[in-house]
């Protein structure tokens, strides 16, 4: 035991004090931060640039009416303008288009004679337009529309209002006692997706440090001189978790540094911003002062009520447990193809020659991640079922089930089933790297594998 923390703390030394690891565990936080960060910052940068667009209008039916709803932002707050309106009479389009720099328009908006028959416009820019642009001048353009045909039937606009009608679903799940739990099951999706494909990612990653560093030992001949001392058993097992000391240690390491980025970012870049709760209340404010757009608050009051139900539903998470059962089943299946990439990597002489190999052992991972569709959508169902008790494939599809609440039999059989097969698979991993790992220069095949598997000596 003793010789296997050794190997243990030199794998770990070793790697840790490399620079590609400290750039990565450096970088990896900088990158998912701007993540998170980014869209919301350049977001916020755009919102305010005033933006003013030219209108020709061929129609005749859009002069000045356009300005009434110019000072409504892609967040439905007053007072903050973000799109001009600038109507121009007696030009034509090519000479706007012809000095479109000199005018110093963001855009040029044309509205063709047939817009009531055929609504297509046309928005020319030297600048991709944004989509809160595009999305804007398509709604106020369409409610202008649908308000002159309304006009044209002699049909009341109050009165299409008021039958308007959003309807919420909401997701109560029952439990045996009969007592209901209001579940938000698109965030437990996105959960068990990021869960997954993050343990699918790690054991991709880090079995790939096993098996490449035993194909690097093994050719400079250093292995020779290592298996003096201990045993080839004692040295797989140290490469194995000595490495998934390394896996986790940059995995906490990239949380906190995450978690200080992001919160650091939105207290000094985010701070004079509106909160969520001063957002919802302006804007109900300031819907419910004019009583024409009563079914508009209705709707923005749906919204906002689906967006706390959304926060309240983030707290009751227990992301210990999610934490937790993460940290067990990415170590328990890293802990399984580990030993399978270090039986690989100690049957061949160079990384080309693993092709063979490596097909058999990465095709259920690959299909666990292709199983994201079917578990997500029936997480309960007999195909999730059986795949998060297969224990080349419960690792991933386990995961993607847990935010949705597993039986906890069902999470004991799953990590019974995985923690034996580890065992297993380690101790007929064993049996081939104890033997492939001093042989040289011989191409190796299945058949030759099956005949060190049943050697009885080493």
């Amino acid at each position: 035991m003793n010789k296997i923390w050794i190997i243990i703390k030199r794998e770990y030394l070793t790697r840790v004090k490399k620079r590609s690891f400290i750039i990565m565990t450096l970088l990896g936080p900088i990158l998912m931060a701007a993540m998170f960060i980014g869209p919301a910052w350049l977001t916020q940068m755009e919102d305010n640039e005033v933006k003013t667009i030219a209108v020709i209008d061929s129609s005749q039916l859009f002069v000045n009416t356009l300005l009434d709803s110019s000072k409504v932002n892609i967040d439905s707050l007053p007072e903050t303008e973000f799109i001009k309106f600038k109507y121009l009479t007696n030009i034509k389009v090519g000479d706007i288009e012809n000095n479109f720099k000199d005018n110093g328009y963001s855009a040029l908006l044309f509205i063709p004679t047939s817009i009531l028959s055929s609504p297509l416009v046309s928005l020319s820019s030297n600048k991709q337009p944004s989509m809160a642009v595009r999305m804007h001048i398509s709604n106020v353009l369409k409610r202008k529309i649908e308000s002159w045909k309304l006009k044209l039937y002699n049909v009341d606009p109050k009165i299409l209002k008021s039958i308007e009608t959003n309807v919420h679903v909401g997701v109560i799940k029952l439990s045996d006692d009969g007592k209901g739990k209001e579940e938000f099951a698109d965030l437990k999706m996105y959960l068990g997706i990021i869960g997954g494909m993050l343990i699918y990612f790690f054991i991709f990653m880090y079995g790939a440090q096993v098996m490449r560093g035993v194909i690097e030992e093994k050719t400079s001949r250093i292995i020779e001189v290592i298996i003096s001392s201990v045993k080839p058993f004692q040295l797989m097992m140290g490469k194995i978790v000595g490495i998934a000391c390394v896996g986790l240690t940059q995995f906490l390491l990239w949380i906190i540094l995450t978690a200080t980025i992001v919160i650091g970012a939105q207290k000094i870049f985010f701070n004079d911003t509106n909160t969520y709760k001063n957002i919802k209340a302006q804007s109900i404010m300031a819907n419910t002062q004019n009583l024409n757009i009563a079914n508009e608050n209705s709707q923005n009051e749906v919204a906002f009520n689906e967006m706390d139900n959304l926060y309240s539903e983030i707290n009751k998470i227990d992301f210990v447990a999610i934490i937790g059962s993460f940290l067990f089943f990415f170590l328990a299946g890293y802990l399984l193809y580990s030993a399978m990439f270090a039986a690989i990597g100690s049957a061949v002489d160079s990384e080309a020659d693993t092709q063979q190999f490596m097909m058999p052992v990465t095709i259920p991972l690959i299909l666990s991640v292709a199983l994201v569709g079917n578990v997500t959508s029936n997480p309960e169902g007999p195909l999730a079922f059986w795949f998060s008790m297969i224990p080349f494939t419960s690792p991933v599809v386990m995961m993607m089930r847990i935010p949705y609440g597993v039986p906890p039999e069902q999470v004991a059989l799953s990590v019974g089933i995985l923690i034996a097969s580890f065992i297993f698979m380690t101790w007929l991993a064993g049996k081939i790297y104890r033997t492939g790992i001093l042989m040289y220069g011989k191409k190796v095949n299945y058949k030759e594998l099956y005949k060190w598997l049943k050697y009885k000596n080493y």
